[in-house]
């Protein structure tokens, strides 16, 4: 694992909920926003099964976190 400065979207809902802990995590990607992106396709199944992994495990209620209104 390596730790990049990236994720803008983090950094976008992190405007609206500072307190919220997040990451931002994916597969291993290569000229990223360029015309030589690519991506190493055998580094997405890893990301894949802990997305759904995390997903199973999010509880519905966050006392932190209360739902909008």
């Amino acid at each position: 694992m390596l730790a990049v400065h990236a994720g803008l979207e983090c950094g976008l809902i992190g405007e609206t909920y500072p307190k919220m802990d997040m990451i931002s995590y994916g597969p291993e990607l290569k000229g990223v926003h360029s015309p030589d992106e690519k991506i190493h396709i055998k580094s997405v199944e890893k990301f894949w099964i802990w997305t759904l992994d995390i997903l199973k495990n999010i509880p519905l209620v966050n006392p932190r976190y209360p739902a909008a209104k």
